[in-house]
């Protein structure tokens, strides 16, 4: 390559062509650049190729990075060429590893847009969200390319690197959110745990996340970009005394998404596997290592990629409410439901907005939290131990729970320890739900259904037996829209137990 912009032809198939060590990933020869350190200046250069259907998830572009160089800059772009009806067309991801390698585990990781971007830039004192700033060290960097889906003709791509030459600068000290705000002791706090910025593929700002947060609400909110971490520093004065704010990331598989909720601030998942692999194991452990839950996102989304192939069985909760209420959002919860006539081990139900931009509401719907404070620690043991309802907005409000035997109570997540043939009521208090219904379900399905008054707020009392009902939990739904099928959501909770545990 000469001169100050030159392509190069680099499609699968072709020489120089070698299996990485990253699961089904494939590296192209590389890209060089002739200067050393010098005061000034920049080099270009274009790489041109057509990825095949059937390309691996990931194609590496490794790229020469000479001493001297204070910023790596990258564009791309694809024909997104047209493709019948039923047909995928063409998308395509990209990121950046930089001369640390692209092992599994992330060591090298500096940053990911998947497609959300056309172009980025890193350099010591600064990069474009997603993207983790820091010196641009000379070694092999890669630039990782993702064929999320490609047209039966091929997707033809052409990727330009730019080295800017000078003097590095310096690389800011990272300030991330406390681990505690003021809370009001032992009480219930609403959160919403699945959120985008405009560092993924979102377009809200963290400010406009943080001030939606406020007005929805909400107690606690985490930060979950696609496969990226760059955003834990990027909340500075925006967490306060009314407002805790968490750490995480949306591990984007081709296989499923999986939200970590509250890792260490810093903490980086890997995201290149499918479950044929049997590497979600490992990852799991990493997330609860680094102190977070894991939490499988919208497990039944039809979007490509999106339904969760990898059991739950390293699942710390599971979100069965994504946004608005919609049929995948039933089936979810009709999953979840199955998974608990065992009442050991059981998965509690989460509920998020995945919030992307406007019109889409942050905390709707919202996971309502019993903790003993408003801390990280208090916030996921609550979520853990299942002692959570959802809702569709903080209009709502629920105490639900069961009683029984001699004086005793357990409440949402619990178990009420009693005889098989003892006496048990159970007790739904609603505010802010006009115009819905309570529903009691069991293991058995739905045993009791009782419209709420016009003004939204009352109390629902039913009785039965923990040999009749394994287990009951409430739905407060509205109106259906269509005869035979459920009224959306406004309002779920996670199941009280009844019965000695292993003795029915």
């Amino acid at each position: 390559m000469t001169g100050p912009t030159s392509g190069s032809d680099r499609s699968i198939g072709r020489r120089g062509l070698f299996v990485t060590g990253a699961a089904a990933a494939l590296t192209l020869g590389s890209v060089s650049f002739t200067k050393a350190a010098t005061t000034g200046g920049e080099e270009t250069r274009t790489v041109r190729g057509t990825l095949p259907p059937g390309s691996p998830d990931y194609v590496y572009l490794p790229v020469e990075v000479p001493h001297g160089v204070r910023e790596i800059a990258v564009s791309y772009a694809y024909e997104r060429t047209p493709v019948p009806p039923g047909t995928q067309g063409n998308a395509l991801d990209i990121g950046i590893f930089d001369e640390r390698g692209t092992g599994l585990g992330g060591r090298g990781f500096r940053g990911w847009s998947g497609g959300a971007r056309s172009e980025f830039f890193i350099r010591a004192d600064a990069a474009t969200p997603g993207y983790i700033p820091g010196p641009v060290r000379a070694g092999t960097w890669n630039i990782a390319l993702g064929p999320y889906t490609t047209a039966p003709e091929g997707l033809p791509y052409a990727v330009t690197i730019t080295l800017r030459y000078g003097a590095p600068g310096k690389t800011p000290a990272a300030v991330h959110p406390p681990e505690r705000a003021k809370g009001r002791g032992r009480a219930w706090y609403r959160g919403d745990c699945h959120l985008h910025s405009l560092y993924s593929d979102g377009k809200r700002t963290p400010a406009e996340i943080a001030a939606a947060a406020r007005a929805a609400g909400l107690d606690f909110i985490n930060t979950s970009e696609h496969n990226t971490h760059a955003a834990h520093s990027a909340w500075q004065g925006l967490w306060g005394d009314d407002l805790l704010i968490l750490t995480g990331e949306e591990i984007t598989t081709r296989n499923g998404h999986v939200v970590a909720v509250g890792t260490d601030p810093g903490t980086f998942v890997d995201w290149r596997y499918r479950a044929r692999e049997n590497r979600f194991g490992h990852y799991a452990r990493e997330i609860r290592r680094a102190g977070g839950l894991v939490v499988p996102a919208h497990p039944h989304a039809t979007c490509i990629g999106c339904n969760w192939k990898f059991g739950f069985g390293d699942a710390d909760a599971v979100e069965v409410w994504n946004g608005p209420y919609t049929p995948e959002d039933e089936i979810a919860l009709a999953s979840w439901d199955n998974t608990l006539a065992g009442g050991r081990g059981w998965t509690p139900a989460m509920g998020s907005s995945d919030a992307h931009r406007e019109p889409q509401l942050v905390g709707m719907p919202q996971t309502v939290v019993r903790a003993d404070d408003l801390t990280r620690e208090a916030i996921l043991d609550g979520i853990r131990a299942g002692h959570s309802y959802i809702t569709e907005s903080s209009a709502v409000s629920l105490t639900f729970g069961a009683s029984g035997g001699r004086g005793r109570h357990a409440d949402i997540g619990d178990r009420l320890d009693v005889d098989a043939g003892t006496p048990v009521t159970v007790r739904l208090d609603v505010t802010g739900a006009p115009g819905c219904t309570a529903h009691f379900v069991t293991d058995q399905g739905t045993l009791h259904t009782t419209p709420l008054p016009e003004s939204g707020a009352g109390t629902v009392e039913w009785r039965t037996t923990p040999q009749y009902a394994t287990y009951v939990r409430a739905e407060v739904r509205h109106v259906p829209k269509a005869p035979g099928l459920p009224g959306a959501l406004a309002a779920l909770t996670n199941p009280v137990f009844l019965g000695a545990a292993g003795r029915r």
